[in-house]
């Protein structure tokens, strides 16, 4: 916003921004490019897409990518660090029971928690040194989705919808799926549109009853009996309706996202059904996605197949054009997630085999269909383990196999179009927290902000006295170090 003579002239609306430009397809194709805030589009834009993979409760980079063989030859030892700010405690080391191995030419490491995504690991650039400002799920699982510790911000896949929009003009620019066991913490607020028009928060596509609700007519009522050409008539009267009906009322985000949510409803009914449709897809890429992979025997695990499922979802709607496809996995609470609390070992047993084959799966088949150089895929949860045993509450028996939070080092593998495989940063010999070229998950975001070609400091948009931006009013930095 600017001042004039002391006066105070708030930023344009949305719709008086197309209205500038001009009514129609000119105008609308341009609109999801601008931000209120400035320029935004970067010259070289590397991907069209993301895919992002979240591991709910925080995976065990200790057991998983982050090899300390100091840790393990010193199993059952003690150690002192800081538990909490300012807080030094003494616990008991804990080495991992998993295997480790060099693999690819890039000579990464992978543990044998993982039997398939070994043989991807050249495609991965590991990135071993992001770190987070919150030991809590749900304010690190808003900082890992929106930047922000509290509700109320944005999603990152809002904020790539808003500057973006999707390639596809029967499809929303933001997909989400989650876990059959459950959410993640802090729920919709995860892929929120926070201040920015409502029209670019996720889609949610549910793994119960109908991927959208509401979507089509109720079977036996006398709406579902309708002609397509009837639809169509009362969409056009409705849109003629909200147009007379907003004229007058240009400053009304929720109205126009009211009235837009409509027309892309009616669109929705006929292209998610065929997006969701895998009967044409071969069993050859089934297998590779896990849909044959052995049932799992531990009675909280789900077959692969259910994440496989989502990821050749996703696979299928960015190839349509949907811009952003978030997949949480894991959700309710403790074993149920990667929140390996009570023993991380089988925490590994329980969720790497639900995700191994789906995710190498996911990287072979984008590679073959050359969407890879196109598609960034992003897998990682909101912060890492402790490489001490789980500490106890008031009052309960401390665990020994268990492993608690750790914001100060987490590990997340990239992979796509412009990231250099590999791997990049280090945590101490032991795993406590990142010492070589550290960075913030806002740093993550401006990478793959910039991956899409988006400048994370001019893409703004102007609320409640400031140029809001995904990556907030802390200095962050594009990771250099893992761009081709």
């Amino acid at each position: 916003m600017s001042t004039e003579n002391g006066s105070i002239r708030p930023e344009p609306t949305r719709r008086a921004v197309l209205s500038a430009l001009g009514a129609g397809a000119v105008g609308a194709g341009l609109a999801p490019r601008l931000a209120l805030g400035g320029v935004v589009r970067a010259p070289r834009a590397r991907v069209k897409h993301v895919i992002f993979l979240t591991m709910t409760g925080g995976p065990s980079q200790v057991d998983l990518f982050d090899h300390k063989p100091e840790l393990s030859r010193r199993d059952g030892t003690t150690a002192t660090h800081e538990q909490r700010r300012g807080k030094q405690v003494e616990s008991l080391l804990l080495g991992t029971k998993r295997e480790f191995a060099r693999h690819g030419e890039t000579g990464q490491w992978c543990s044998s928690a993982f039997r398939h995504l070994p043989a991807h690991m050249d495609k991965l650039a590991v990135v071993k040194s992001l770190y987070t400002d919150s030991f809590v799920h749900a304010s690190a699982m808003l900082t890992w989705n929106t930047g922000q510790t509290l509700q109320g911000h944005p999603s990152m896949g809002a904020w790539v919808d808003y500057a973006l929009g999707s390639e596809s003009p029967d499809l929303p620019g933001f997909v989400v799926m989650q876990d059959p066991r459950g959410g993640p913490i802090a729920g919709p607020a995860n892929w929120s549109s926070g201040y920015l028009p409502p029209e670019h928060q996720g889609v949610l596509l549910r793994t119960r009853g109908p991927a959208v609700l509401d979507l089509q007519p109720a079977v036996g009522t006398e709406r579902a009996t309708w002609t397509t050409e009837l639809d169509r008539a009362q969409l056009r009267l409705m849109e003629r309706l909200n147009e007379r009906h907003a004229s007058d009322r240009t400053d009304v985000d929720a109205l126009n996202a009211r009235a837009a949510s409509f027309a892309m409803a009616q669109r929705m009914r006929t292209s998610i059904p065929e997006a969701l449709d895998l009967s044409g897809e071969s069993e050859e890429t089934k297998a590779l996605y896990g849909f044959h992979e052995p049932d799992p025997t531990h009675e909280l695990a789900l077959p692969a197949s259910v994440f496989g499922r989502q990821c050749l979802i996703a696979r299928r709607l960015v190839e349509r054009g949907v811009r952003f496809v978030q997949v949480f996995h894991g959700g309710g609470h403790q074993q149920q997630t990667w929140d390996g609390h009570l023993n991380a070992d089988v925490n590994l047993d329980i969720h790497c085999p639900e995700v191994d084959r789906p995710f190498a799966g996911l990287l072979e088949d984008l590679e073959r269909t050359g969407l890879l150089d196109e598609t960034l895929v992003v897998w990682g949860g909101e912060f890492g383990r402790m490489p001490v045993c789980q500490q106890p509450a008031a009052g309960q028996v401390q665990s020994r196999a268990g492993r608690g939070h750790n914001p100060k080092c987490n590990t997340v593998l990239l992979a796509g179009g412009g990231v250099r495989p590999g791997s990049y940063g280090a945590t101490d010999e032991l795993g406590f927290e990142a010492v070589e070229d550290r960075h913030h998950v806002r740093d993550l975001h401006a990478t793959i902000l910039h991956l899409l070609g988006l400048d994370h400091e001019t893409l703004t948009y102007y609320h409640g006295g400031l140029d809001r931006r995904l990556t907030g009013v802390v200095e962050a930095q594009v990771i250099d170090g893992i761009l081709a």
